[in-house]
């Protein structure tokens, strides 16, 4: 993206707070998209951790407890005939312990003590595990997961208990090593880990790519706002997107040119009504000048006249500028009351008939046979649009030496129709006519602001106030408005 047209950065532009915003907005984002998906999938993987390191503790203890039952059992009907048997069997069983490499098979003494381990190394060490004290105690299989108190390692442990005439002479305990399942259950921990990473990467990736599509356009946008905003109307920037981005930067480029447009139009207006206004006030300074010292009688008529003519076209623009001044600050406001509309109009035609004579410009009304009920309305601003109209045929159609002007209507509504037979107006310009200071290729005098005025008074009497070219040449000004 880039800058097409408009003028250097203001002053005031610091590039070091758009990166702060810039900044700020990506981090707003990644905190806003990342925490959720990071908290969702640590637990997932915290939960996934702790159920696979439950479920190799308790395949660990439900393999030694299938064992340690299935081999008491056996012990018990094949070697416990007597008590003494006992203690010379357990050393033939544990010397024939075949996972001796996997796990080590203790006898347990009714004292507590080991009497005979597969390893040998611990023969009359107390285990002093909580398994032990249970299996003596409650007289069923007990399990043990926890450090051994003798050497510090993580164990886990089975004990089953040795029947002889229903009484526990001893017990059988199968006891293993935890390093082999807590280092299975790292690596799986570890794996979740480095799983967790890799989607948070992804997903870290994918949102600074997405945001910087985001905020690398927008940083475009504030820049060329704060030129516009500095004075360079009229910037424009390359739009490549076709998202909301691309809606953001048409908006700013529309907005541009329409400011850029309406100053060049404000300041054609300030240069237009400073040379309206000074044209009569020289005219009535010229004649007030030849006046005092001329005393021809022929020449003080025809001065006086054009004085008091100036004179009203500078009161009439004064007006018009007054009435501009209060629809931009909303005080343009309406006197309602019954007006009976065709009789103003005809008024106001018949007002002009004379004056258009003196111009060698035909005025042709046609009335309407039907009577139309007063409306409520404000009978010196419709005034004020009914002239505005005429003035506007005279100025800049009168070229064609005739005017047509008409009333019609029904039970809803009433139409007045102005039209003279001049060279129209270009194509063009027709949807900006009533914009306020348009004045188009029109090289006749105004401030450029009547037609706007006219339009608000209409339209502040629910009516509609158009403008187009006439078939066969001319311009037609429609003016409706709702019947009683």
């Amino acid at each position: 993206m880039g800058i097409l047209s408009g003028g250097p950065a203001p002053e005031g532009a610091l590039p070091g707070k758009t990166h702060m915003e810039i900044t700020g907005l990506r981090k707003r984002w990644l905190l806003s998209s990342l925490s959720p998906i990071f908290v969702v999938a640590l637990l997932v993987a915290g939960t996934f951790c702790v159920g696979m390191a439950n479920y190799y503790y308790n395949m660990m203890l439900d393999g030694l407890r299938t064992r340690a039952t299935h081999a008491s059992n056996y012990f018990t009907s094949n070697t416990m005939s007597s008590y003494g048997e006992f203690y010379r069997n357990a050393y033939t069983f544990a010397a024939e312990f075949s996972e001796r490499d996997l796990m080590e098979l203790q006898f347990i003494g009714s004292t507590g003590e080991i009497i005979v381990s597969s390893y040998g190394l611990t023969a009359g060490m107390e285990p002093r595990t909580q398994d032990i004290y249970d299996v003596f105690q409650n007289k069923d299989i007990s399990p043990f997961r926890g450090v051994d108190p003798n050497t510090g390692e993580h164990i886990m442990s089975v004990s089953v208990p040795l029947l002889l005439d229903d009484q526990v002479v001893g017990a059988m305990r199968y006891v293993t090593s935890m390093a082999a399942v807590q280092r299975e259950i790292l690596i799986t921990v570890g794996m979740a880990a480095g799983l967790l990473l890799v989607v948070t990467g992804m997903v870290y990736v994918s949102n600074m790519v997405f945001i910087n599509n985001v905020v690398e356009p927008v940083a475009e946008v504030t820049e060329t706002a704060k030129r516009i905003a500095g004075g360079s109307y009229g910037t424009q920037m390359e739009n490549p997107y076709r998202d909301e981005i691309g809606q953001l930067i048409d908006a700013i480029n529309n907005m541009s040119s329409q400011i850029s447009k309406s100053e060049k139009i404000k300041s054609e207006f300030i240069s237009s009504v400073s040379h309206e206004l000074r044209t009569p006030l020289t005219a009535i300074n010229g004649w007030g000048e030849t006046l005092l010292e001329d005393t021809d009688p022929q020449q003080l008529k025809r001065g006086v006249g054009i004085i008091l003519k100036e004179s009203r076209r500078l009161t009439n623009m004064v007006e018009e500028l007054l009435d501009f001044s209060k629809m931009e600050d909303g005080r343009f406001t309406l006197r309602i009351e019954q007006v009976d509309l065709q009789a103003e109009f005809e008024d106001t035609i018949y007002t002009y008939m004379e004056l258009f004579k003196q111009e060698d410009i035909a005025l042709h009304y046609e009335s309407c046979d039907e009577l139309f009920a007063p409306i409520p309305a404000d009978a010196e601003r419709l005034k004020q649009v009914f002239c505005n109209v005429l003035d506007n045929a005279a100025k800049h159609g009168g070229g064609g030496r005739r005017i047509d002007a008409a009333v019609t209507g029904d039970e809803s509504r009433i139409v007045i129709m102005v039209r003279d037979y001049g060279p129209g107006i270009p194509e063009a310009e027709l949807p900006f006519v009533k914009q306020k200071f348009y004045k188009g290729s029109s090289k006749a005098r105004g401030s450029g602001i009547g037609l706007a005025v006219c339009d608000e008074i209409i339209r502040l009497h629910e009516g509609t106030f158009e403008i187009d070219n006439a078939e066969g040449g001319g311009c037609v000004v429609t003016i409706t408005l709702p019947a009683a």
